[in-house]
Order: C-alpha cells, then sequence, then structure tokens
C-alpha cells in the first residue's frame, strides 16, 4: 500500500503541491490529472521518492520512503519519467538491463536475461534490441523506457506490494502504442502492483484507471471513481471547459467530448 499524508512541496515561496492526501491498494490504477502547472509531476515525484516533502509523509508497505535506502527502494518500484538523458552510446537491450541492475551484483544472470527479452517481447520491439539507443525514435525510446520498468518489475513472485509510477508516458506513442503500453501498466494491477500516473487525455485516464485524482494549483479538488462519476461541473472547475458527458455505444463507460 502506499499512502500520502498531507504532503506539500514548495520552491521558494511557491507551493507546488498543498497539503495532498490519498491512499493507493495494491492491484489499484491511479490517475493523476489537471491543467499545467497543477503539481502532478512534482506529486508523483514524492511519492516514488525522488523528492522528499516539505511537509506531510509518504508510506509505501507501512515505510516511509525517505527511509528505504536506494538500492532497496530500486527492487520494490519502478520508475517511468517524461526525459530520460544519457550522455553515452548504448544498445536499446542494455537500456531494458538497466532495469535488472537492482537485482544483481555484477553480471546478469539468465534469469534476467529472460525478463530484459520478455519486456521487449510485450512492447514488440525486439527488433531494437541491438540498435544505438540515441538513433530511437522518441516513441521508439519511451517504448525501450516501459520495457525498463517491465523488466525491473519482474513478474508476480513478489513478497510485499510493487509499484510503477508513470509520468506522462504515452505523450511521444501513436494511438496502437498509447494502448498496448496502459494496457501493460494494467496487466500489473492484476499482479497486485500499485500503478500510479499522470496522463493529460481525460478519456484515457477513463478507460484505464480505477481512480483519477484532479489537481488545480497544487491541491487535490476532486475525485472520480467508480462509485464517484466523472461530472460537467468536476471538469470546468478543474480545467475550464466546458465538457459533454458520453455514454460509449457498447453502453459500458464513459467519454468526454470537448
Amino acid at each position: 500500500m502506499i499512502d500520502a499524508v498531507k504532503v506539500s512541496y514548495f520552491v521558494r515561496n511557491t507551493c507546488l503541491v498543498d497539503e495532498v492526501s490519498f491512499s493507493a491498494k495494491p492491484g489499484e490504477f491511479v490517475v493523476i490529472m489537471g491543467p499545467n502547472g497543477a503539481g502532478k509531476s512534482t506529486l508523483l515525484k514524492m511519492l516514488s521518492g525522488s523528492l522528499v516533502p516539505h511537509k506531510g509523509t509518504v508510506t509505501c508497505n507501512g515505510k516511509q520512503v525517505k527511509e528505504y535506502p536506494a538500492s532497496s527502494l530500486a527492487k520494490i518500484r519502478a520508475v517511468l519519467s517524461q526525459q530520460y538523458s544519457i550522455g553515452f552510446p548504448i544498445e536499446a537491450r542494455e537500456v531494458v538491463m538497466m532495469g535488472r541492475y537492482p537485482h544483481f551484483a555484477n553480471y546478469p544472470t539468465r534469469e534476467d536475461e529472460a525478463y530484459v527479452t520478455a519486456a521487449m517481447d510485450r512492447m514488440e520491439v525486439g527488433h531494437l534490441a541491438q540498435r544505438d539507443y540515441h538513433s530511437l525514435s522518441g516513441g521508439e525510446a519511451q517504448k525501450i523506457q516501459m520495457c525498463r520498468v517491465l523488466a525491473q518489475l519482474g513478474d508476480s513472485e513478489r513478497n510485499a506490494p510493487h509499484f510503477l509510477f508513470l509520468d506522462e508516458p504515452v505523450s511521444h506513442l501513436d494511438i496502437k502504442y498509447q494502448h498496448q503500453l496502459l494496457k501493460e501498466a494494467r496487466f500489473l494491477t492484476d499482479q497486485q502492483v500499485i500503478v500510479i500516473a499522470v496522463l493529460h487525455d481525460l478519456n484515457l485516464a477513463l478507460q484505464y484507471a480505477d481512480r483519477i485524482l484532479f489537481l488545480k494549483e497544487g491541491k487535490l479538488v476532486g475525485t472520480v471513481s467508480e462509485t464517484s462519476p466523472i461530472t460537467t461541473e468536476l471538469i470546468k472547475k478543474v480545467f475550464d471547459v466546458d465538457g459533454q458527458i458520453l455514454t460509449k455505444p457498447d453502453g459500458k463507460g464513459l467519454l468526454v467530448s470537448f
């Protein structure tokens, strides 16, 4: 379980996240949404341990994130950020293998190699294995990075819940691969992984998330779930635009038209 209690983060005199509280349980897919500058990525970084809250606490599996040694935290949580900078030549497969670094000492085992191969097969990028990572398109690089976090998390044989944090993971992908990546994230929740993602596409969030948290000016201003559906009033409050709520043609779920 992950539990954030009144977390806040400041840059000089500006409050980027203002006393946000929420919990997520194993097997849950939570999406964080809001306008630009709402504090979404800052909140995600506090939840993942990349930033330490100036106020409040974040705990994973009952222990404050800041108390985990980096090596221990890397074995239970993976992070897919918006951008990665690698300053040296490296093949795509080795980037994926980076996800296994916390799990072996000097050299990868056959099991590590198998996790890497399986991750690349799942994202349909096996043909890119020997390519120089820097020669990949933005979308190809994003798929390789998704493979890295899939390899890092391994399989479902875990002693404690694991966590996947995704910061705008589909921003460089075409429609097919947007859904492929989010389906892989959804699949991990079937293995009791907690997935928390920042997304900008409200309809993608409605399709894949169990719960959507809406931030505005650093504050949590609304939550959408199965028991608390999206409303036009909430859309207007968060994004300052008018939306129309539609039922999907198959009757399963909602769509928002702008």
